[in-house]
């Protein structure tokens, strides 16, 4: 049977009274507004002795509303994946997948501050990588951090996690004021380093092909962008062209992606 440990965030007695009850509970009620998810979670990894075989999650309380999902569908498919899986996605939006070279891109479409903090974050987490140019499909792209893993990924992401802390919480170079600078957000303005945490799963799992990874089929839960639904199949011809194109190493689906983007962006956001 498989072990899985998963925490649903609250920030209010009103989040609290919202949250699945096949869920477990996790306090983030007035600690660090500024850090958003990854406050909880760093404090969880930090103070709790994790059992290796098994799974742990921290979702937001928005998880159902974003995906359409409940507990017991979450739990139903961890019965589901093979043993030696490393993490497992409940990502939802895969028309912001599909329609970005990148998640980081994407990103930076909303929030155009970010860019120069996720480069730069990137360039010193993953010395080489470029990343305008790095290509991640529906089966590394998450989104809203909605995704279990077993601690051996979990605490590979903190360290990583952690540098990031690290230079946003002294506050003392250009790169972590820009961390913490505002972003938009629908919640209100939004610090960049939330939105970077955010992105660092797929950043780990573009990068490091050695994880074992599982996903619920991101066609079956909710788009973001209005309109996507009317080029749903030319959304998953978009997917499939950046998997060919990481698979082959061959630019020519990445162009042949390019014109069809540009034609669905055009459907997407037309009269």
């Amino acid at each position: 049977m498989t072990k899985a440990h998963i925490y649903q965030i609250y920030y209010s007695d009103q989040t609290r009274s919202g949250l699945d009850e096949g869920f477990i509970p996790l306090d983030n009620v007035g600690q660090r507004p500024d850090w958003r998810e990854y406050w909880p979670i760093r404090r969880f990894l930090h103070e709790q002795t994790l059992d290796d075989t098994a799974f742990y999650g921290f979702l937001s309380p928005k998880f159902a509303v974003k995906t359409n999902l409940e507990a017991s569908d979450v739990h139903a498919f961890l019965a589901t994946v093979p043993e030696s899986t490393d993490i497992v996605s409940f990502s939802p939006f895969f028309d912001a997948g599909a329609l970005f070279t990148n998640v980081f891109l994407q990103g930076a479409q909303g929030h155009p501050n970010a860019w120069g903090p996720f480069d730069e974050i990137v360039r010193l987490l993953k010395p080489g990588i470029e990343l305008s140019t790095l290509i991640m499909d529906s089966s590394n792209s998450v989104y809203c951090n909605y995704f279990v893993a077993k601690p051996r990924f979990w605490r590979h992401w903190l360290d990583q996690a952690e540098i990031v802390f690290g230079i946003a919480e002294s506050n003392s170079t250009p790169l972590g004021k820009a961390l913490n600078a505002s972003g938009r957000h629908a919640m209100g303005d939004t610090p960049v380093k939330t939105f970077l945490i955010e992105r660092l799963v797929s950043l780990l799992l573009a990068t490091e092909k050695h994880w074992q990874v599982a996903s619920f089929n991101p066609l079956q839960l909710p788009l973001v962008y209005p309109g996507s639904g009317k080029v749903a199949q030319e959304l998953v011809m978009l997917d499939a062209l950046k998997r060919a194109a990481v698979g082959s190493g061959r630019a020519e689906y990445m162009t042949v992606w390019s014109q069809l983007r540009e034609r669905v962006v055009a459907t997407i956001t037309g009269p």
